[in-house]
């Protein structure tokens, strides 16, 4: 059922797609990219670049939260080579990658599952508080919506309590390790204190890579600060239902609700258009970085069996 549901999500987003370009192909078609604006669509792979490289800066933050010494530019290496393989069907195999190398480091299977658990966690939470904060300043509220926008974000900030947390976390731990590894889940982990630091840090990624899609689309369009608010709140909320929506890498789900949701702001050709050249940043940017993450880890081993060699020489 899970697999149907999930074939059934990605057919129906890519005929939305499919949809909306022949509606609009004459006017996506006519769209040119000068110079100038490819200038500004290399920013844009650079400041998703500097997202994902934060991100696993971030990780490296929750490890340590959980006891776990870690090296951070090794950790962050790690991050930025998995992270390419979350367009793999399935969708677990940039978990697994950091699953192995955390146990590999030295930490039980409960403790690396709960690191790569709790990551993503961090950033659906920061998505929804960047989505209640930006729907404050994106329309006028009553004073019924306004209360409900302050229980949403208190109720946010109370989920990802250690309290509550933690009894969420043990079980889908247990769920994560018996798919990803073939040992038996060991002694659940546990957070010890409110993740307040790595939350923070996810608000910075999702600051990040909603700056990287409004320059991209700031490269086909004009912007006014005063829309920053509503290109925040709809680029944060298709984020997290791409995360969430059980299809690899939210192929079609970011894209069709993105469109779904500007397409009454802007013309609909211009949000077609930034929304697929920003999947195109996307993927460019995780490429580089893990090929930058890999070829860097390669000079490091030969500079290692270099000094191994002298020492023995010598």
């Amino acid at each position: 059922m899970k697999l149907i549901f999930r074939w059934l999500i990605l057919g129906g987003t890519l005929f939305f797609l499919a949809k909306a370009l022949k509606d609009h192909w004459l006017e996506v078609t006519a769209i040119r990219i000068e110079p100038a604006e490819w200038a500004i669509i290399a920013i844009a792979i650079g400041i998703t670049l500097l997202a994902h490289t934060w991100a696993g800066w971030v990780w490296t933050w929750v490890l340590r939260d959980l006891n776990q010494p870690v090296h951070s530019p090794k950790f962050i290496q790690i991050y930025l080579k998995t992270n390419i393989a979350k367009y793999l069907p399935g969708n677990i195999w940039h978990y697994y990658g950091r699953i192995m190398a955390v146990k590999d480091a030295g930490a039980s299977a409960s403790t690396a599952a709960l690191s790569v658990l709790l990551e993503p966690l961090l950033m659906v939470a920061a998505a929804l508080i960047v989505v209640i904060l930006s729907s404050i300043f994106v329309a006028e509220n009553t004073m019924a919506m306004e209360i409900a926008q302050i229980l949403g974000l208190l109720v946010v900030l109370c989920a990802i309590h250690p309290w509550f947390l933690n009894r969420v976390l043990s079980l889908l731990q247990r769920l994560k390790v018996k798919k990803t590894t073939s040992q038996q889940p060991s002694a659940p982990s546990h957070i010890e204190r409110y993740p307040l630091r790595p939350l923070l840090g996810e608000l910075g990624f999702l600051g990040l890579r909603s700056a990287g899609f409004i320059i991209t689309l700031f490269a086909l369009c004009p912007l006014n600060f005063s829309e920053i608010p509503l290109l925040l709140e709809a680029f944060s909320l298709a984020w997290l239902l791409g995360v969430i929506v059980p299809v690899p890498a939210g192929l079609g789900v970011f894209e069709a609700t993105a469109i779904a949701l500007l397409n009454h702001h802007y013309p609909a050709a211009i949000v077609i258009s930034s929304t697929g050249l920003y999947r195109l940043v996307s993927i460019l940017a995780e490429t580089v970085g893990a090929t930058a993450a890999w070829l860097d880890g390669v000079r490091n081993q030969e500079t290692e069996v270099r000094t191994q060699k002298s020492g023995d020489g010598s």
